[in-house]
């Protein structure tokens, strides 16, 4: 395995990685501020809007095999080329027509992005020792959050300022800035497809990683995912009704649960250098589990719920995806695996706003779905704690 922060484009490559990942969720919360404009131009009705902003968490589940293949057939570099190219493709066509180019634009986005949730952590794998493998991963998922921030934050002034339509197309400026950086840290490789080989040269072709251990990570990313999900569609909601905050309010509630996930993405490879990575997880479930509790009995503090929450949601996401690097024994194994945990426990995420909504709306109270947030959470501890013990530790 090579060490490329030791070669002379290792900090390069490391920031070709964070570019990237300010590209793999920023262009989908571009529509949230704008929504309403969207839907007095194009007549969408609420439930077209739910569909459009469901479609690339669907895209996530549904397309994970499909990402999978793309990498382990045309290798990581040419991937992620595409997955850039299909990101700029999708947020013009998305901007540029009626609602039937809104939702092909998003669907673009959407596949494009998983075929970037499956090739990044490869790259990180390959390309990093497993001692540097932790700051490569969390400035992948800090990344992930600083790009939907600044998107989340930039796109309504613009909107005023523009029209919708360039304030969401203006994300597209991450794929330039990111594509241009990738192409100087990867020469040519950007350009040619190569398969990765089926085993790592000099690795044992044995299998090193069993069914339920994948089936652990996979219950684990589940728990994740629907929480997250589940909270970011709700959280804005829930304040409002339980604490009578006003709309400005509540969504200052909701970024203060996203952008703490900074926090956790670069906080949980620094304490996997002095505690277990089964201690992590528990550490991590614990801050989760604080969520549905605290909001529960204590929603008053609900700043401090939104902050811990925030914090175990990014390490998580981390944490997940480094076991998945180190616990697979080669490139194509990791491929495979990253697939089948992302792609089932995506689709746990899509459903969850839908969940969470209905059983609200039968109830009319949050108790019900805060008390799915509660299993989900356990899923996630659960998962976490009987696949994080056979991680190997970094040296």
């Amino acid at each position: 395995m090579s060490d490329p922060a030791r070669a002379p484009r290792g900090w390069l490559l490391m920031l070709a990685i964070g570019l990237i990942a300010l590209n793999m969720r920023g262009p989908l919360v571009a529509v949230a501020p704008v929504v309403a404009q969207m839907q007095h131009d194009l007549g969408f009705t609420p439930v077209e809007l739910g569909f459009l902003t469901g479609i690339p968490v669907l895209c996530f589940a549904l397309a994970a095999p499909l990402a999978s293949l793309a990498g382990r057939r045309l290798g990581p570099e040419f991937a992620i080329t595409l997955t850039l190219l299909g990101v700029l493709l999708g947020v013009v066509v998305r901007s540029a027509g009626g609602g039937s180019l809104v939702l092909l634009g998003t669907v673009i986005l959407g596949v494009a992005i998983t075929i970037g949730n499956i090739v990044v952590p490869l790259i990180i794998r390959r390309d990093f020792t497993p001692a540097r493998q932790g700051a490569a991963m969390g400035t992948y998922t800090a990344a992930l959050n600083i790009g939907s921030f600044l998107t989340s934050m930039v796109s309504a002034p613009l909107a005023e300022l523009l029209g919708w339509r360039p304030a969401i197309a203006a994300s597209g400026l991450f794929a330039v800035t990111a594509g241009a950086v990738w192409v100087i840290a990867v020469g040519r490789r950007a350009f040619i497809p190569a398969a990765i080989p089926a085993a790592d040269p000099g690795r044992p072709a044995g299998k090193l990683t069993s069914r339920w251990i994948t089936a652990a990570l996979t219950l684990g990313f589940a728990g994740q995912a629907f929480s997250y999900y589940g909270v970011t569609a709700w959280l804005p909601s829930l304040l409002a009704d339980e604490l009578g905050m006003a709309p400005s309010a509540a969504g200052a509630g909701s970024s203060l649960f996203q952008i703490l996930a900074i926090v956790g993405g670069l906080g949980v490879p620094l304490a996997a250098r002095f505690a277990s990575t089964t201690a992590v997880g528990l550490t991590l479930g614990l801050l989760w589990l604080t969520v549905p509790v605290g909001l529960l009995l204590a929603p008053e503090l609900w700043w401090l719920w939104c902050s811990l929450g925030g914090v175990a949601q990014g390490g998580g996401i981390t944490l997940i995806f480094l076991a998945i690097i180190r616990l697979a024994r080669d490139q194509a194994s990791a491929a495979r695996m990253s697939a089948v945990v992302q792609g089932t426990g995506y689709s746990f995420g899509a459903v969850a706003p839908t969940l969470l909504g209905y059983v609200h709306g039968v109830s009319g109270a949050w108790t019900g779905p805060l008390l799915l947030i509660l299993c989900s959470v356990t899923a996630f501890i659960t998962g976490t704690a009987l696949s994080l013990r056979k991680v190997p530790k970094p040296h």
